[in-house]
């Protein structure tokens, strides 16, 4: 493919907003989706509900990441913002930590309580004189 087809998603002929592109759409089992669609001035490009309803960006406030990758490819990722009060869910530690914890519960190394009562019970007790000070 030459270069100037390359830039016109495989075209041969330039393309300009008046040119009409095939709606093309191809559904997979992995649920991709394939589809031409035009940008509307003022760089408008609506997604089509059913892609909207399946990667959550149809409520009020969704949001998208574009990345303009080297190769020229725009990637459009969806996101979903995060109230300022949980951003410290998302960090780097609590992550990983997060992620231990689901490697303990997968492996099985967990113990459940019947209650907050039975928990604090299963707690060891320390010998008098032996507590710590938070000095």
């Amino acid at each position: 493919m030459a270069p100037a087809d390359i830039q016109n998603g495989g075209y041969s002929e330039p393309l300009d907003s008046n040119t009409a592109l095939p709606h093309c759409v191809t559904m997979a089992p992995q649920s991709s989706y394939h589809a031409f669609l035009s940008l509307q001035s003022r760089g408008v490009l609506a997604l089509p509900p059913e892609v909207r309803k399946r990667l959550g960006l149809d409520v009020p406030g969704a949001q998208v990441e574009v990345v303009e990758r080297e190769d020229g490819v725009i990637e459009l990722r969806p996101q979903v913002p995060i109230p300022a009060s949980q951003a410290w869910f998302w960090t780097d530690d609590w992550q990983a930590r997060e992620q231990e914890a689901h490697e303990e519960i997968a492996a099985g190394r967990v113990t459940t309580f019947a209650d907050g009562d039975s928990l604090l019970d299963s707690l060891p007790i320390a010998p008098p004189g032996t507590e710590s000070s938070s000095d």
